[in-house]
């Protein structure tokens, strides 16, 4: 995982704030996309509709880690907000394989930026929600706020998580709140089995080799520039080519052939999220659909 960080500096321990950490390279930062123009008659020429750009209005700094302001399809303006981030990004330390963390009262504090990176304000926690580094590595916080409140005070919408299974070559933008950073790519492929340390992830993000996430970027949300959508979370990488080890992850396929990808990073998908958070975004591990691993 990319290893958490500590005030500025970077914790002995893995990636992020967590397990393996991608290799530090220098950051993308996003840029609007160039218009694109066809002809529309012997002199007119007019602009394509385009996404707008990603940039990091509703994301947040974490002590350690990078993390987002997120909604589902269904989430109410009065709902209390929720924000994700890595499970080896919480406070309690990383949970161990099999360990599910639900319902956890917490009192962490999240500084939200607005489009600029500049923290406009403090959100804080009442609960960690779910967290757990088993088949995935996800941590959400429920705030003490709702999406209404947010909005009014500081003008800023949560991200929308995206309910369906991400596409293979999506171009996508990492966004990181702790570093003021974003990180563009594509998404690569899917990993059956992604194996760091004493973890297994399952059905993992593999970026291409333009996103070099570093330590701090962990918990970041992965958007979807078309969309404007979160599809992932950013949680590791391959620092030194070593292999199924801390901040060295392996790919592992159905046969058990494993492959070894030095400073290739990668993140969680987080559309199974959305079937598991009910009414007033509390989580429900029983819902239908649901398929998060439960304590």
């Amino acid at each position: 995982m990319k290893k958490p960080l500590v005030g500025a500096l970077f914790a002995v321990l893995l990636l992020g704030a967590g397990v393996a950490p991608a290799t530090a390279a220098t950051a993308q930062e996003t840029t609007s996309p160039s218009a694109v123009k066809e002809k529309a008659g012997p002199a007119a020429v007019k602009e394509k509709a385009r996404p707008k750009a990603v940039d990091f209005a509703g994301t947040v700094a974490l002590s350690n880690c990078s993390g987002s302001v997120v909604r589902t399809p269904d989430s109410q303006p009065d709902d209390p907000a929720l924000v994700l981030s890595n499970g080896h990004c919480m406070e309690t330390g990383f949970p161990g394989p099999g360990e599910v963390v639900v319902d956890q009262p917490s009192s962490r504090s999240f500084t939200l930026l607005n489009a600029s990176g500049s923290g406009v304000g403090t959100l804080r926690a009442s609960k960690i929600s779910y967290g757990t580094m088993t088949d995935t590595d996800i941590s959400v916080y429920q705030l003490t706020r709702t999406y209404a409140q947010i909005e009014s005070t500081y003008g800023i919408k949560a991200l929308e998580l995206n309910a369906a299974h991400p596409v293979e070559g999506t171009a996508i933008t990492v966004v990181s709140g702790y570093w003021k950073r974003t990180y563009s790519c594509n998404i690569d492929g899917f990993v059956y089995r992604l194996k760091e340390g004493a973890w297994t992830w399952k059905d993992s993000v593999r970026y291409t080799s333009a996103c070099r996430t570093i330590g701090g970027t962990s918990g970041s949300p992965v958007v979807d520039n078309a969309t404007g959508k979160v599809v992932a979370v950013n949680n590791t990488g391959n620092e030194n080519g070593l292999e199924c080890a801390d901040n060295n992850p392996c790919e592992v396929d159905e046969n058990g052939d494993v492959t070894v990808r030095e400073g290739i990073n990668y993140a969680q998908q987080t559309y199974g999220l959305v079937p598991c958070i009910g009414a007033g975004n509390e989580f429900d591990l029983d819902r239908p659909g649901c398929e998060l691993p439960k304590p």
